[in-house]
């Protein structure tokens, strides 16, 4: 994602004179292409992730449109207050890119893991919250996020990740995307977790079970109209996240349904309400907090029986 990322925000800056880009002491060699066509607008604000933000909002403030870009974890956890009163407060249009995010950097210990900062920042007043579900989604997420009347909040993976659409989708911010179509029960992923739903839907598939599939790539807003869809049509509803169970889709989801009640069985997988107390690789990340198909399908069908 990170790569795709780096190409659409180069692809930008030259369509646009207003774009700049902030880094926090990473990116250097992945935004050489940038620094070549547009060298006065790329600044590496060092390990200062407050003040990047500060500076974003002063130049938000000017007329620019500022893109701040790090490592997911801290550009939220350290930066919550600039976050808060800089960009939500004055409604500073400054687009945050948090890269690695989720456990994507479980190698690295629980100081890189941001399974709590979607929950964290939509409690702010008008800030978006978008995590596409692979590099397709994220170019028109990124140029969506552009046209956003506020500041946006874009939670991305590393790299690596598989590339689920043949084709850009029409991303929307307020909008899922319909994956794949089913009939008994719908698994809604956030982020970087859609491959890990279609590979749950193959598995109920082959058990007889029709699936269906929905990217929730903007967080925040919601898309309400398609939840309404989905748990007037379907028996039982997952949400799906490589974040917390705690704020995130499944309580936002669960915060839906509670004013609009529905027969559908709502199960929400995420990470569970603890630290995960070593290094690790992702998948094996994953496999610790329950992020597997086979245990989503397990999920499934026994709550349809």
């Amino acid at each position: 994602m990170r790569n795709a990322f780096a190409e659409e925000i180069t692809r930008l800056a030259q369509e646009r004179q207003d774009v700049v880009l902030l880094s926090g002491d990473i990116g250097n060699r992945l935004f050489e292409r940038f620094k070549e066509i547009a060298p006065a607008r790329f600044f590496n604000c060092g390990v200062a992730e407050a003040n990047m933000v500060g500076v974003a909002a002063g130049m938000a403030a000017c007329g620019l449109r500022p893109v701040c870009y790090t490592i997911a974890s801290f550009l939220t956890y350290r930066v919550v207050e600039q976050i808060r009163l800089d960009l939500g407060y004055h409604h500073q249009r400054v687009i945050l890119v948090g890269t690695g995010a989720g456990l994507s950097y479980a190698s690295l210990g629980s100081t890189h893991h941001s399974v709590e900062d979607m929950g964290m920042l939509r409690l702010i007043p008008g800030l978006a919250v978008l995590a596409p579900g692979d590099a397709m989604e994220l170019r028109p997420a990124l140029r969506a996020a552009f046209d956003y009347p506020g500041p946006v909040y874009l939670r991305i993976g590393k790299k690596g990740e598989p590339v689920i659409h043949a084709k850009e989708p029409d991303f929307k911010i307020g909008k899922g995307l319909r994956v794949r179509e089913g009939t008994r029960a719908w698994i809604l992923s956030l982020g970087n977790t859609l491959p890990l739903a279609l590979e749950a839907s193959d598995l109920l598939k082959a058990q007889g079970i029709d699936c269906a599939v929905a990217s929730m790539g903007s967080l925040k807003p919601l898309d309400t109209a398609l939840l309404k869809e989905v748990f007037e049509s379907s028996k039982v509803v997952l949400t799906l996240e490589e974040h917390s169970v705690l704020g995130g889709l499944g309580t936002a989801v669960a915060e839906w349904k509670a004013a609009n009640p529905s027969k559908a069985k709502l199960l929400t997988f995420g990470t569970p309400d603890q630290f995960l107390h070593e290094t690790t690789h992702q998948a094996s990340a994953r496999a610790w907090a329950g992020l597997t198909a086979q245990r989503i399908a397990d999920g499934i069908a026994k709550n349809l029986s």
